[in-house]
């Protein structure tokens, strides 16, 4: 908060911001526990862990983390799957669907690929659920160079940093709204990512800026 205001050319310390929300009664939305979707019982290949929960990288299209998760609407569950570049936790691909199904995270990787086109060598981190276990989607990985790497069975550290993603979402945007449906849902998922979480959303890790400006700033 301190970081927005300053940015925005107004000189206010930290305990004045903390002394203004406690006077008018505001207080920071609290995360729920998360709830898994993977699925591992399958017979599909398991790939070693090449992460080894060593989120950092030197660049953008290093490393990918990719996972799937849910949101509730009035018709139904409506499932949710993302490519996150972990070097400024940004968004690269997302796909929804009224089903957890393979398709629905090749949609999410294809959607990535097209709009970065990594080079030969990039780390893709998953779960061990048999979306990113099928033949379609390691097939696709392998099309483009790119080293597969999955979580240990049952570690939800090894992905942390894509399911702080959800959390985020769900605090921010999903627990504090009612979806009639789920064309409505998707519709503000978009907005969330594309509107505001990529351009505006500022992380402490990104020296309180957002993904798509820490990723300008490198550049530059």
């Amino acid at each position: 908060m301190r970081r927005e205001l300053q940015d925005a050319g107004l000189v206010v310390g930290r305990r004045r911001i903390a002394r203004l929300i406690r006077d008018n009664g505001l207080q920071a939305r609290h995360k729920r526990r998360f709830k898994r979707t993977t699925d591992s019982h399958h017979a599909w290949p398991i790939a070693p862990n090449l992460l080894d929960q060593d989120f950092t990288a030197t660049g953008p299209n290093k490393k990918w983390g990719a996972d799937i998760s849910y949101v509730w609407t009035r018709e139904g569950w409506l499932y949710l799957a993302v490519v996150i570049d972990l070097f400024a936790r940004r968004v690269v691909g997302w796909a929804t669907g009224d089903r957890l199904h393979r398709d629905l995270a090749l949609a999410a990787l294809r959607k990535a690929l097209t709009m970065r086109r990594p080079a030969a060598g990039l780390i893709h981190h998953s779960d061990r659920g048999s979306q990113y276990c099928s033949i379609d989607y390691q097939a696709e990985l392998n099309k483009h160079g790119i080293l597969v790497s999955m979580s240990g069975k049952g570690n939800c550290y090894d992905n942390a940093m894509v399911e702080t993603f959800f959390k985020t979402l769900k605090s921010e945007l999903v627990w504090r709204t009612v979806f009639y449906t789920r064309h409505d849902a998707d519709q503000a998922i978009g907005r969330y990512i594309d509107g505001f979480y990529n351009p505006l959303r500022r992380h402490s890790a990104l020296d309180f800026t957002s993904p798509a400006q820490f990723e300008k700033h490198a550049a530059q």
